[in-house]
């Protein structure tokens, strides 16, 4: 089936749809005083909040797919389970927004690393979305969302100069000690 007419476009627009108005509905959240005071830092607490969102939502989905279907594990290619379908189609969702997102923002040069792994998890999710492979692949791939919340955390706590805190160094043993199996098994997928 043509991508253009693909019954999966409604999800992707609904997911990126989605992301924006949780951008939208963040946005009107207080801010703390030092990220307040810089356009930059603002537009980045606004951004990794959504990012966060994003990795609690699919990170907890991406177990949840593999315990509901196991096989997703072993046949990385031809294994498909409709929660998984639909994750993948939801963090593409995500994708798509936070790649507008640093475009229309003008962050495009500062985030390039960002974009460029966007595009290729995008291209390595629409091999799941439009032609139903890969998609055990692309759940197992979601795994290091569990991983990019202690990230996120990390990286918000950074931009509000809270490094001195307990919680800050706590959480930073946390992204090394489960970010790198994860990482590491999402990478094998594609090998």
């Amino acid at each position: 089936m043509l991508p253009l007419l693909h019954p999966a476009l409604p999800l992707l627009l609904g997911a990126t749809l989605t992301f924006r108005a949780l951008r939208r509905a963040l946005c009107r959240l207080p801010l703390p005083a030092h990220v307040r005071t810089d356009p930059l830092r603002t537009w980045r607490w606004h951004n990794l909040l959504v990012s966060f969102a994003h990795s609690i939502v699919s990170g907890i989905w991406a177990l949840l797919c593999l315990w509901q279907t196991p096989e997703l594990l072993v046949e990385i290619e031809t294994a498909w389970s409709l929660s998984g379908y639909l994750l993948v189609c939801f963090s593409a969702g995500y994708f798509i927004h936070d790649t507008v997102d640093i475009v229309v923002s003008h962050q495009a040069r500062a985030s390039w690393e960002y974009l460029v792994h966007h595009v290729m998890a995008m291209g390595a999710f629409f091999s799941g979305i439009f032609w139903s492979s890969f998609v055990g692949g692309g759940v197992l791939t979601l795994l290091v969302e569990v991983s990019n919340i202690f990230l996120t955390i990390r990286m918000m706590m950074k931009i509000n100069n809270a490094q001195d805190l307990l919680l800050y160094r706590v959480n930073n043993m946390q992204v090394r000690g489960p970010w790198e199996p994860f990482y590491w098994a999402s990478c094998s997928c594609w090998m």
